[in-house]
């Protein structure tokens, strides 16, 4: 019997931050995935809880593993394919990486609620509720710490790591809702904008229906 084709449920690619997270994982470990599409109303909720009790999304399957949680789903590619660089081999930058992984994974909520991640929108100009203030000021420190000392035009270094792919998400909002940063910072987001996966992912997501359930947050 052939082997089961490695599956990732994701939801919405225009709104939903977290699927494009976990799609640019598998896109770093190089491996090739089966889409699964689903949206948030109770049948699908119920489809999904038959397959992962606590139903979140993204959710990788990969022979009889079943992991979700993007930054689970991110060290576990990361030990399947340990070849694929999706950390940085020196271990002081390793650890830099994971650190600002975890810190845009579990914080930032004032931006992710005053900035919804929205692929269709490009605004001109958008007022900013100041509350994300602090977390779009953070936000540009560790991007502008990372490409001083690693080089850019990525994070750390020439090749994107697991950090990259959970900063994209917010490099779009930055873009969509016309947040001004610094030209460091600025050419950070084009340089995510240009990244081969990146317009894939961008590209699938003009196609979908306009009437989509926006979904920002893992559910």
């Amino acid at each position: 019997m052939a082997a089961t084709a490695p599956t990732l449920t994701i939801s919405s690619k225009t709104y939903s931050a977290w699927s494009l997270r976990g799609w640019l994982m598998c896109q770093l470990a190089g491996l090739e995935v089966t889409e699964q599409t689903v949206t948030n109303d109770a049948a699908n909720r119920a489809e999904l809880l038959l397959l992962s009790p606590s139903v979140l999304v993204p959710r990788l399957t990969h022979g009889k593993a079943s992991v979700w949680d993007t930054l689970a789903i991110a060290e576990y590619l990361n030990e399947q394919f340990p070849d694929a660089g999706m950390l940085p081999s020196d271990t002081i930058a390793r650890a830099h990486c994971r650190s600002i992984s975890g810190e845009i994974h579990s914080g930032f909520t004032n931006l992710r609620s005053a900035l919804p991640m929205n692929l269709k929108v490009r605004h001109e100009t958008f007022p900013v509720f100041s509350g994300a203030r602090p977390d779009i000021e953070r936000i540009e420190a560790i991007w502008t710490e990372c490409l001083e000392t690693y080089g850019g035009p990525f994070l750390f270094g020439a090749k994107p790591t697991i950090a990259d792919a959970m900063y994209a998400p917010v490099t779009t909002r930055f873009v969509s809702y016309a947040v001004s940063v610094s030209e460091p910072c600025a050419a950070y987001c084009r340089t995510i904008a240009d990244w081969a996966p990146m317009r894939e992912w961008y590209e699938a997501a003009q196609a979908e229906p306009e009437d989509i359930i926006e979904l920002e947050v893992e559910f």
